[in-house]
């Protein structure tokens, strides 16, 4: 994989010293006139000869096969659209677009130009993730309750409060609680449990954005509560409940740390097969995806992703959180 960054925000700087060790070369940077110095900062450290203030020149760069989109949610179908034009494969930062409108068109263009679209939400990549789902849910018995909760209060939250509105509470910039730490509480849920029979979102909305809020999704026989909030702090924790016993997680749902059984005779076990790197199984899977030509697979993983945007972006127009994408 020869990758293209836009952006040079956090998640690049997370991200990117660990790429070359997954197999990926960085050969391109971009980002805006403004951010030139970050821009040959990362690529200095990636070794990459493209540096460009402009994602258009990225894209068009032959030496990338892959952009990744590293630019804050409004920006995300843009960039992912002229990457996928150009013929590009694409990972795309969670989410995948600021409503399910917008996702739904970047996977059309993306399955009618036979490339690859991969949102970049670790969750349902994580070792544990998939031992709590192939392994561990059958041995509870019947689900009753199931509760995720994804709480960390936000630095940026005190700008909000002395009034100013970063990107991440900017209902402008498709900010908010739900589109972030929300959307991993959901993709832990839909992605055991598949789409709910009805949704509904309790926010806690100032100034037009949601900072904290309860999602609660109805399935045949239980409710699942998923919690996400930047306003204030708390544990971040799984635990699903069955008529035979229970899991518990006590971890942040894109992590997915160690999951602990317990069975109603009394008996506890503990497993974790994490990887050192938290997002080293998404990247290593969408490298083996490319590599096999397995755009089935890559389809597969895109429809939970618009199956948990129509979930999550609906409920937060029910809510009252409006984006400007959704009255384009």
């Amino acid at each position: 994989m020869k990758l293209g960054i836009v952006g040079t925000g956090m998640i690049t700087r997370l991200v990117g010293p660990n790429l070359a060790s997954w197999g990926i070369e960085v050969v391109a940077v971009a980002g805006t006139p403004r951010s030139m110095e970050q821009v040959n900062e990362l690529a200095d450290e990636y070794g990459a000869a493209g540096r460009y203030d402009d994602y258009h020149d990225l894209v068009a760069d032959p030496e990338v096969d892959t952009v990744y989109v590293a630019v804050p949610n409004f920006l995300h179908y843009a960039v992912a659209e002229a990457a996928i034009l150009a013929g590009k494969d694409v990972v795309c930062e969670k989410p995948l677009a600021s409503n399910e409108r917008e996702a739904a068109k970047l996977a059309g263009l993306a399955r009618e130009r036979e490339v690859f679209l991969w949102e970049a939400v670790v969750t349902t990549r994580q070792p544990n993730f998939k031992l709590v789902r192939d392994e561990l849910l059958p041995r509870i018995g019947t689900v009753k309750v199931a509760t995720v909760n994804y709480s960390q209060y936000s630095s940026r939250y005190d700008a909000f409060r002395a009034g100013e509105v970063l990107p991440a509470f900017d209902p402008a910039k498709a900010g908010g609680a739900i589109m972030d730490l929300g959307l991993y509480t959901l993709t832990f849920t839909i992605g055991l449990f598949g789409e709910p029979a009805a949704a509904r979102y309790r926010a806690n909305i100032e100034r037009g954005i949601d900072t904290s809020g309860v999602i609660e999704l109805d399935y045949d026989g239980f409710t699942a509560i998923n919690i996400c909030a930047k306003d204030c702090g708390a544990p971040s924790y799984a635990i699903i409940q069955g008529t035979d016993g229970y899991i518990r997680m006590d971890s942040q749902p894109n992590q997915c740390g160690s999951a602990t059984l317990h069975l109603n005779d009394g008996s506890e076990e503990t497993f974790d097969r994490s990887l050192p790197v938290m997002w080293e199984g998404e990247f290593r899977e969408f490298c083996r995806q490319q590599d096999e030509g397995d755009l089935a697979e890559c389809y597969r993983q895109l429809d939970l992703s618009l199956l948990v945007s129509r979930v999550q972006n609906t409920v937060r127009r029910e809510a009252g959180v409006v984006f400007p994408a959704d009255e384009a």
